[in-house]
């Protein structure tokens, strides 16, 4: 049981790199200290101004850590555990978690965007004022952050943690886009708009799933060889063509494709490519319209958080998945995401 309050660096949004005070975790809570952590377009889409969620904050959601420890009532994690925690929090108990496809639990702070746990309160102060959490979560801190036990899942002691942080969000979400939520069948032909980690992490799911034509677009060639090792059966880049790339494909694969995902998140793209369209992450406040009679040819059009994955009950079994080298994950930073090298 922890009672003292313990000081780090932090990548506090508006303020300098000073010791930060993280607090202890209550009756319900797990402090953590974070070994490694990914970044995702969620992130930076704060940092813009184009999602706007209350500051002070500390960013991240995307990491691995070992429990440092826990409140009175914490029962499934002990100090010295392996820990993913996530932002689409299960706890098991509401409407949403009880329904078999449920996962956006109604704890999670994605909907209301509250900047706090649970309960309402933050861990974090800074200069004698709160810094609120990010997504339940806030992962960019040098040394340890508290998340709420229906917030974090222990995985497997032999866990290369560098490399699991990811299942945290941005392989989970993207893998289980093919296989959970568009349920990608064998035989089947399917396209990947964006070749960035999101959309090698599609192309893992649509091998999974047994497709048997994947083609990944971009317009990086430097991108393809990656795609292909992970999947892709062919690359090719629109900037080649005189014609809508979606007429291209059309004309590739012989009158479309089963199943297509962007991920990409331009608002652009899936307009003009609205059936292609499955799992972007595009910035909040923008709206797009399409022809509803495209919607009687058979099309559907979906979406989902986190793969549409129970995080309690997958996060463990993705992590065991990729120390059985069933995935190759890769890690990325900002100046990547930006650049465009990945």
């Amino acid at each position: 049981l922890s009672t003292y309050v313990i000081k780090c660096k932090a990548a506090v949004l508006w303020e300098i790199n000073k010791p930060l005070p993280i607090a202890p975790p209550k009756a319900s809570e797990v402090r953590i200290k974070i070994v490694a952590t990914g970044i995702c377009l969620s992130d930076d889409h704060v940092i813009s101004g184009t999602w706007h969620y209350p500051i002070p904050k500390i960013l991240g959601h995307e990491a691995a850590g070992i429990v440092e420890s826990v409140g009175k009532k914490v029962t499934p994690v002990k100090p010295g555990d392996k820990v993913i925690p996530f932002f689409t929090p299960c706890c098991r108990e509401c409407k949403i978690c009880k329904h078999p496809n449920g996962n956006l639990c109604s704890e999670n702070d994605l909907s209301a965007t509250r900047g706090t746990l649970p309960d309402g309160t933050t861990r974090f102060t800074c200069q004698g004022k709160p810094i609120h959490h990010f997504l339940g979560t806030s992962m960019f801190t040098e040394y340890h952050t508290v998340v709420d036990e229906i917030s974090l899942a222990k995985i497997d002691s032999s866990a290369p943690l560098g490399k699991v942080c990811l299942v945290g969000c941005g392989f989970s979400t993207s893998y289980g886009s093919a296989v959970k939520v568009a349920k990608v069948t064998p035989g089947s032909t399917c396209v990947v708009f964006g070749l960035g980690g999101v959309g090698l992490s599609v192309i893992m799911g649509c091998k999974s799933a047994g497709a048997s034509r994947i083609i990944g677009v971009n317009i990086n060639k430097d991108k393809f060889a990656k795609a292909e090792e992970l999947g892709a059966t062919e690359c090719i880049d629109p900037q080649n063509y005189k014609k809508p790339i979606q007429d291209v494909l059309v004309e590739m694969t012989e009158d479309g494709v089963d199943f297509s995902f962007e991920v990409i998140g331009c608002l652009d793209t899936m307009v003009s490519l609205w059936s292609l369209c499955h799992c972007g992450c595009p910035p909040s406040g923008q709206k797009l319209s399409f022809n509803p009679m495209m919607l009687l040819t058979g099309r559907t059009w979906k979406g989902a958080t986190f793969g549409g994955f129970k995080s309690k009950d997958n996060v463990s079994k993705l992590v065991s998945a990729v120390i059985a080298k069933k995935f190759k994950l890769i890690n990325e930073g900002f100046d990547m995401l930006h650049s465009g090298e990945r």
